[in-house]
């Protein structure tokens, strides 16, 4: 068994658990406009499902306002209707090529409400690097139960892990911390 691949494989997860993590929270608006609230919608074109970034530039012209301007004029009733369906709390404004959304302003128990969301977002990023540790954790003494690593490795192998988890669950934590200072904010 090479450890070493092994550590590598659990890092690499967990760092994508917390990329996950960090990507759900984008999704939460705070009142300010941002292209990750909209960029990864479905949308139905032409006969297939796409992502709105596939087929359109998102732009925020000004701090309240996502600008969307699909490729194709044809694309343009998708998109808002891609939006509606969405549920993100907006209305989409059709003129021409061009569709804005622009942020209400939200209200304090919304706010809250999104900081509760915020937390159980982190808390479910936390619970994954947990299983991937576990995961990681079994196989290692697995490994010493069949002769291949010795009493010392598997320790020092779990305190590796363990760093590798606290520095996930940390920065986690730190992501958390500044989106719901940033959602309760007014």
């Amino acid at each position: 068994m090479d450890t070493n691949a092994e550590i590598k494989k659990t890092k690499t997860a967990m760092e994508n658990a917390v990329k996950h993590t960090l990507t759900e929270f984008n999704t939460l608006h705070t009142g300010k406009a941002s292209p990750g609230m909209v960029e990864n919608l479905s949308v139905e074109v032409y006969g297939s499902i796409s992502k709105l970034r596939e087929i359109a530039a998102i732009t925020t012209p000004d701090v309240k306002t996502i600008q969307i301007q699909p490729w194709d004029k044809e694309s343009v009733k998708a998109v808002e209707k891609a939006i509606l369906a969405a549920n993100l709390g907006v209305t989409p404004i059709v003129s021409g090529m061009i569709v804005r959304c622009v942020m209400p302003e939200m209200s304090g128990e919304r706010r809250q409400e999104l900081s509760k969301v915020a937390n159980g977002m982190a808390e479910d990023g936390r619970i994954k690097v947990r299983v991937i540790r576990r995961d990681t954790i079994e196989l290692f003494k697995k490994a010493k139960k069949d002769g291949v690593i010795g009493e010392d490795d598997l320790k020092r192998l779990e305190k590796e892990i363990q760093t590798l988890t606290d520095a996930a669950i940390k920065e986690i934590d730190e992501s958390l911390h500044l989106k719901s200072s940033d959602l309760i904010k007014v």
